[in-house]
């Protein structure tokens, strides 16, 4: 059974989509920690990111560089953290949470409510600076 992930990759669920490639996809987590909270996943549904094979766990981390750099472009923040879980969705997936300080990353933090006006804001932001 496809994974939600899956399903957003496939267009049947709508995303902020941020970016993507022939492997992988960046979207805006719709739950986020933070403003500019991005997931970024490859297309292979796979369930744990390091059963990814040597060229696909690479890759996914070259892709999240990409998308981290313009992130910061965007969200003021100090850097942003990268956090992989994983047990949410039985989908390999990174988080990429713009923040202050290392508690910013704590996933008991309350999440932010935010428009649809402000997730598109945002994600076209991140765009703009993708390289």
């Amino acid at each position: 059974m496809a994974t939600i992930f899956s399903k957003i990759i496939a267009g049947e669920i709508p995303s902020y989509k941020i970016a993507e490639d022939d492997r992988f996809y960046a979207f805006l987590d719709i739950n986020p920690m933070a403003e500019g909270h991005t997931l970024v996943i490859p297309k292979q549904e796979t369930d744990y990111v390091f059963d990814l094979d040597d060229n696909n766990l690479s890759g996914l981390i070259l892709f999240a560089r990409k998308v981290a750099k313009a992130i910061e472009k965007v969200i003021p923040c100090r850097r942003v953290g990268m956090m992989v879980i994983g047990l949410e969705v039985p989908h390999a997936h990174i988080h990429l949470i713009p923040i202050q300080k290392e508690g910013d990353m704590n996933l008991s933090n309350t999440k932010l409510k935010l428009s649809a006006e402000r997730f598109s804001e945002i994600a076209q932001k991140i765009v703009d600076f993708m390289d």
